[in-house]
């Protein structure tokens, strides 16, 4: 096996296994320590098999480093008395780190719950779960945040020292604190989906690797009893909808390609049929949220009819979502639907009045809707989203829009 290979795949899919077990095992007031050994761990790895090569079974090989830093952070440190470090230092080979499977998803969960504190800020929240979560580097993070590594390293010590003060139990919370909790914990989720289905990296408009982590954070909310809730299902089916036109949503250079120059024939069927379930798992219950309502929308998206009646759905659902849960990016998104449903020039009128001058969607979405009454105004609108835009495949596909208008 080749190392430069193994250790990227293995960075991905360990050092977030080694960071919650070692978190829950020491507390969260030694998070920094806990993401410390992982990097050692990798580091010692990419030291060692450059020279000696991969070892027959490089995770196990990985655990047991992690353990003897961890036996050793645990001896140097100044806040165990005398007697544990004695303890230790004789019985070394007793410290045992619990990586099961099962151990290592109910780690996650808690350190889930734990990093979503409402203590933590929203984004600061996204970024601890995509460094101590789903593994990701500070650079990642930083291309995804459009900002530099110094504000992600500055903002996340902010959040591990707020997480400190607070001293948390690495523990699922009581079943009442749970329900308050959660809904941190699905806009975490929500959020972490959204930067990789409208990445504004300059490389790509869309980072699947961040939507399938939310999804398998999503998923571990539905494997536990406790918060297997209608909510979670329902976040869980608006990811699988809008997962399935992953493929569909961009062409072979990367561009972004706007829902009726899709193919659908590139639609993932499986995944819309595991939409599907989770849906139906959602609809128990009597309250409703605005995930139920997006999923309800991403579903229709997923029908390949091109009819009024679907259009004229997705509008009555975008009209109870905004009167729930007003953003104005539903709003943005409801115009296109109403485009659909009634008329492009009533769709005009509501998108101008959001006036979301500095959104690069809501011009691309008013050069659409004016490709078909006014073409002045269509390159307008264009020019302008192009002017906006920072991601190269979008700017390709804004160039070649006006290019097919004349420019």
């Amino acid at each position: 096996m080749n190392q430069d290979k193994v250790i990227p795949h293995l960075f991905r899919t360990e050092f977030r296994n080694l960071v919650s077990a070692l978190t829950r095992h020491f507390g969260i007031a030694h998070l920094q320590a806990a993401e410390d050994i992982a990097s050692e761990t990798f580091l010692a790895a990419l030291e060692s098999w450059s020279y000696k090569g991969v070892p027959e079974n490089p995770k196990a090989w990985l655990y047991r480093v992690a353990k003897n830093k961890a036996v050793n952070y645990q001896v140097r440190n100044q806040v165990f008395t005398q007697k544990i470090v004695t303890k230790l230092k004789s019985h070394s080979e007793a410290f045992e780190i619990d990586l099961s499977e099962k151990q290592i998803q109910d780690s996650q969960l808690q350190m889930l719950f734990a990093l979503c504190h409402p203590a933590i800020a929203p984004e600061a929240q996204v970024g601890l779960a995509l460094r101590m979560l789903c593994g990701f580097g500070i650079e990642e993070i930083a291309t995804a945040f459009l900002t530099n590594k110094e504000t992600i390293n500055k903002r996340l010590y902010r959040a591990k020292e707020k997480l400190r003060e607070i001293n948390l139990p690495i523990e699922m919370p009581p079943d009442v604190v749970i329900n308050e909790r959660l809904q941190n914990v699905l806009l975490t989720l929500y959020l972490l989906f959204n930067e990789g289905y409208y990445s504004e990296s300059k490389e790509m408009v869309l980072r699947e690797e961040f939507c399938l982590e939310a999804m398998r954070l999503t998923h571990l909310l539905i494997e536990n009893s406790s918060t297997n809730q209608p909510a979670v299902n329902a976040l869980m089916a608006l990811m699988c909808f809008h997962a399935s036109r992953f493929a569909a949503r961009k062409n072979s250079r990367g561009e972004l390609l706007l829902y009726d120059e899709q193919d659908e024939s590139l639609w993932n069927q499986e995944l819309i049929a595991r939409g599907a379930y989770y849906f139906n798992q959602a609809a128990s219950g009597n309250k409703l949220t605005r995930y139920h309502l997006e999923a309800g929308i991403a579903w229709w998206h997923t029908q390949k009819d091109n009819t009024h009646q679907k259009w004229e759905n997705i509008l009555q659902l975008y009209n109870q979502l905004l009167q729930l849960n007003y953003s104005p990016i539903a709003a943005l998104n409801r115009t296109f639907a109403l485009a659909k449903a009634n008329s492009y020039e009533e769709a005009i009128t509501a998108a101008e009045k959001l006036q979301l001058t500095d959104n690069v969607y809501y011009f691309i979405l008013l050069g659409e809707l004016y490709s078909k009454s006014d073409r002045q105004k269509s390159q307008a609108n264009y020019k302008r989203a192009l002017a906006l835009t920072k991601t190269l495949p979008e700017q390709e596909a804004i160039k070649k829009k006006l290019s097919l208008s004349g420019i």
